[in-house]
């Protein structure tokens, strides 16, 4: 299983008190529309204390992406107590994260309700 420390391979500096709760890795860019969309509801979640936000522009960190496989944007990795969440998550009967990643677009409901099965 992997551990959210495989991050810091890439440069990436991890939050305080990274292996209690979730971590959620936004792989955007700058120029993606649904990642615009999708940003000021994975703050309002930290903000809330739901989780620790780590958020990476795939154009400045390319081998970040090749690593886990991401082809499109946004990205979600999820990481709990440390490890990227293992497994499928369904919600309303769909699959929307394998093995700890999402991809796509998902509304703010369809989220919560992903890291409310992960605890």
């Amino acid at each position: 299983m992997m551990s959210v420390e495989v991050l810091k391979e890439y440069g990436i500096e991890l939050p305080n008190n990274y292996d209690n709760g979730i971590v959620i890795c936004d792989i955007y860019t700058i120029w993606c529309g649904p990642c615009k969309f999708l940003s000021p509801i994975l703050e309002k979640l930290e903000r809330e204390g739901l989780i620790k936000l780590l958020q990476i522009d795939l154009d400045q960190n390319r081998p970040l992406g090749e690593r886990f496989g991401v082809t499109a944007i946004p990205t979600l990795l999820f990481f709990n107590n440390g490890k990227l969440v293992d497994g499928i998550v369904e919600v309303q009967g769909r699959r929307v994260m394998t093995n700890g990643i999402m991809v796509g677009n998902y509304g703010e409901a369809i989220i919560k309700e992903t890291i409310s099965k992960l605890n």
